[in-house]
């Protein structure tokens, strides 16, 4: 008798525990973040990383999040998905199953989100990815968010500046074709710029493997097709190699980019080659102001370099989903509260983050300006024009 209510006074004991994955009494919250630590773009991981960190160093600081007038530290659990599909996989059911998270951020990229969302639907359990601008990363999937803007919208609008700021009419495209996002924003695209300009106006359409290196064939057949701009929408590592083997090889038009391109280490890898070409992305760190300004110095202080699309975004990404919890409530019931979250992230409307004002529509996708930054001499990201929806 005596052993039964030991083990049931223990059982008391452990309960606020089990319902806020405290540790030795501390009232915590637990977030996972599916990143990629490792593989060919790890900046992008550790922009995540970063402002992550950034957010719980502030909040603990100041001793904690305040839930319904209580105090919880954050406790943020990063597990490297290798930039590889099937890690991404792995990481989600570990998060879910194992760590217990109340929601998870990431993975960052399409190839990854949409198979680790999937994971995240079928176990109920909140998922905003930071980056991934692919439509079937939220197609169908209640639980699953994003804080970027979307291809369809990215496509559209990048082939109406590229129109507008060169006059051109000839357009080439080179694209990866293992990954989920590059492929689908070619074709995006392509189809945009041949709906303005004519069904033969992409003269040519090349792709490439997900490990090449060497791209002198495309390029080759590029430069040969007559094309008056090329169009990357390729990620920033492949970036780097691509641009500098199509001047090697006689290219000097206008290039074009994606929100991909926004990694601090584009330039540096490039050797400057992408220097007065631009993109669309998500903001621009040149000349920014109010809580952008302000998380801009507080990275750059602490790490020493200026934070790239994903590190802002992953800012927002967070604070949305600590938002959520705020609003949702923790009642200890790790399935109810992660259907709160996402119902409360569902019903955000007009939240302001540093990477503009959202609202999420039924999809879980937000509404949300985008814009186009040039890549100036000085190797910075200067903002250049706003694009709305």
């Amino acid at each position: 008798m005596k052993r039964f209510l030991l083990i049931a006074a223990l059982a008391v004991l452990l309960i606020p525990v089990l319902m806020t994955g405290c540790s030795q009494g501390e009232k915590t919250i637990k977030i996972g973040f599916n990143i990629p630590l490792t593989g060919d773009s790890p900046k992008v991981g550790e922009g995540t990383k970063y402002a992550a960190e950034l957010v719980k160093e502030k909040i603990n600081a100041a001793g904690g999040l305040e839930v319904d007038g209580e105090k919880y530290m954050l406790d943020f659990i990063y597990v490297d998905n290798e930039l590889k599909a099937e890690s991404a996989v792995s990481a989600a059911y570990k998060l879910i199953e194992q760590d217990e998270v109340l929601a998870i951020v990431g993975p960052d990229t399409s190839s990854r989100a949409i198979p680790a969302g999937q994971v995240a639907q079928e176990n109920a359990t909140p998922l905003i990815s930071p980056w991934s601008t692919n439509p079937n990363t939220t197609l169908d999937r209640p639980y699953v968010f994003r804080a970027c803007f979307l291809d369809p919208f990215q496509a559209p609008v990048a082939v109406k500046f590229a129109e507008e700021e060169f006059d051109l009419s000839k357009a080439a495209i080179v694209y990866n074709l293992e990954d989920d996002y590059s492929k689908t924003l070619a074709g995006l695209f392509k189809d945009s710029w041949e709906a303005a300009n004519g069904a033969d106006s992409v003269v040519a359409f090349e792709s490439y493997g997900q490990k090449d290196q060497d791209f002198s064939v495309q390029l080759t057949k590029v430069i040969a097709s007559g094309a008056e701009i090329l169009y990357l929408p390729s990620f920033y590592n492949k970036v780097a190699m691509l641009v500098p083997q199509a001047q090697d090889l006689g290219w000097t038009g206008p290039v074009m980019g994606s929100d991909s391109w926004g990694s601090a280490d584009l330039v540096k890898l490039s050797n400057g080659t992408v220097k007065g070409y631009y993109f669309t992305t998500h903001y621009a760190a040149a000349g920014a102001v109010g809580e952008t300004k302000e998380f801009i110095e507080a990275y750059e202080a602490a790490y020493g370099y200026t934070p790239d699309d994903v590190g802002a975004l992953s800012y927002d990404a967070l604070n949305i989903v600590l938002k959520a919890i705020q609003e949702a409530g923790l009642s200890g019931d790790l399935r109810a509260d992660r259907t709160a979250i996402k119902d409360a992230i569902a019903g955000l409307a007009d939240y302001k983050g540093i990477t503009g004002t959202m609202t999420f529509t039924p999809e879980g996708d937000p509404i949300k300006d985008a814009v186009v930054v040039k890549v100036n001499e000085a190797g910075e990201f200067e903002f250049v024009e706003t694009l709305s929806p």
